[in-house]
């Protein structure tokens, strides 16, 4: 990966709070492969290459069906996205673009019928981590490599 600080030296404090969160969204009750999709659309929207190419490489080894990754940002128009995981990427989409759309009652409710209370949080949670780690990326100048 090239980038233009190595960050995770120049503020290790930090760095070691965002991946104490990062542990932390690993524990939720959340899909673990709905969470590389959430990060996957996020991602997109954010035009975040770095974290695209990781975050559907780590899908893949989860067993995430190339379908489905190809799909991501068309999720509405498929069928192979179930109504939990869809309602999870609506609400990717309006916190990612929080300026814009902000988030209404009307999603707030539509997310609260298929996740409780500890599962919206930890879906905010999640979302905004990874909303941190593109403008990160992005600032830092990471780039998405051929492996």
């Amino acid at each position: 990966m090239e980038q233009r600080i190595d960050y995770y030296n120049v503020a290790p404090e930090a760095l070691k709070i965002m991946m104490e969160m990062e542990k932390y969204t690993k524990t939720t009750g959340i899909d673990r492969k709905l969470r590389e999709l959430v990060k996957i659309r996020a991602s997109q929207i954010n035009g975040c290459a770095y974290c695209i190419n990781m975050h559907t490489a780590d899908a893949r080894k989860m067993g995430e069906t190339e379908q489905r990754l190809y799909c991501i940002s068309t999720w509405r128009e498929c069928t192979f996205y179930s109504d939990v995981e869809k309602v999870a990427l609506e609400l990717t989409e309006y916190v990612t673009l929080i300026p814009a759309k902000r988030v209404p009652d009307e999603i707030y409710q539509r997310v609260r019928e298929h996740y409780d209370e500890k599962q919206y949080v930890d879906l905010i949670l999640i979302i905004n981590q990874i909303n941190s780690w593109n403008r990160i990326s992005i600032a830092m100048g990471n780039t998405a490599t051929e492996k």
